[in-house]
């Protein structure tokens, strides 16, 4: 199946391609701040940041409803945002401060949502997906006609979980969507010397799982493809695979300097592919915006994460009772018919 490179017909309003690019701007000034902060010593521990892959979980959350549930490795920052949540609890718990959705306690790879649906933030690569899997099967089982979306990397697809995923999703035809976000080289290793098939989303070949590769650094693109996949698994045919091809800028950790790749690889990709660029363009060449108001939108974007940022640094510690909290679910709710 060929890359979707673009939407067939795009429907989308000037509204939303405005929405979508303050959606992505958010997500990018965002993790900039975040890297400062951890260059500052304020944030701790590992962070993964997912400045350049933007267009990934805004496009699908274009396509997703409410009600829908995500999963998702620790690269999970945009993640959270991108499905509403807020960016002073978010920023709060990367900083392990008790205004995180965690309570501080569970920093970037274990951050949670409850309200929006947002199911981690997991540390173990490819852990996550049997995790969606899972979340499919409830729905299935409620017949509550919603998609799960399970997100992993290239590096995490070679992982035996993901195949017995597959399987038993294919088996019992649950609602979700695997999406793949490949980065292109895993934690540093190129996809060309880590995985033996060119495109991953044939892998679902063996199990009867449709799929398609898409092109990640396009929102309109990503998108396009949700709505298909979404309304694949809402009509009852089981699970679809998203290969979404995108490029991270940074490397796959703060603390990782990315020499296995040449800085003028980056800086093209950067000039040529940028998806907050594309959506810039798109908006001033269609006359939707002008550079005052895009202006003016960064300008509010910053505002936003600085204020999230303030947050963090003035939000208390956790105390040191927290240690013996949240440890077990208060209660398990039951489904009553």
């Amino acid at each position: 199946m060929a890359t979707r490179k673009s939407p067939r017909k795009s429907n989308v309003s000037a509204e939303e391609l405005t929405t979508y690019y303050r959606e992505m701007l958010l997500i990018r000034r965002f993790e900039e701040k975040a890297g400062q902060l951890y260059g500052m010593g304020l944030i701790g521990g590992f962070c993964h940041l997912y400045i350049g892959q933007e267009a990934v979980v805004v496009g699908l959350e274009a396509a997703a409803e409410e009600g829908d549930k995500r999963v998702t490795s620790y690269r999970d920052h945009g993640h959270m945002l991108a499905c509403g949540m807020d960016p002073k609890g978010v920023m709060a718990e990367l900083t392990g401060r008790e205004g995180g959705y965690s309570k501080g306690k569970g920093g970037s790879m274990h951050m949670f949502s409850k309200e929006k649906n947002f199911y981690g933030g997991h540390g173990i690569v490819g852990a996550q997906v049997p995790i969606g899997t899972g979340l499919a099967f409830a729905d299935k089982y409620k017949e509550n006609g919603r998609v799960t979306f399970t997100y992993f990397g290239d590096g995490a697809a070679n992982q035996g979980q993901v195949y017995e995923a597959f399987n038993i999703a294919a088996l019992w035809q649950l609602p979700v969507i695997f999406v793949i976000e490949n980065n292109q080289y895993a934690m540093g290793t190129a996809q060309a010397r880590s995985t033996s098939t060119k495109d991953i989303y044939h892998r679902g070949e063996a199990f009867g799982i449709p799929g398609e590769m898409v092109d990640g650094m396009n929102v309109l693109a990503v998108k396009d493809a949700g709505e298909k996949a979404v309304a694949h698994c809402r009509a009852g045919k089981g699970p679809y695979i998203l290969e979404i091809k995108t490029y991270r800028y940074r490397g796959h950790s703060m603390s990782d300097p990315a020499k296995y790749r040449t800085r003028e690889e980056v800086q093209k990709m950067r000039e040529e592919r940028d998806p907050i660029e594309q959506v810039r363009t798109m908006l001033l060449d269609g006359k939707h915006a002008s550079e005052d108001d895009l202006k003016a939108i960064d300008k509010e974007i910053k505002t936003v994460v600085s204020n999230a940022a303030d947050f963090s640094r003035e939000s208390p510690e956790p105390q040191p009772q927290e240690l013996w909290t949240d440890i077990y679910a208060p209660e398990i709710p039951q489904e009553v018919n």
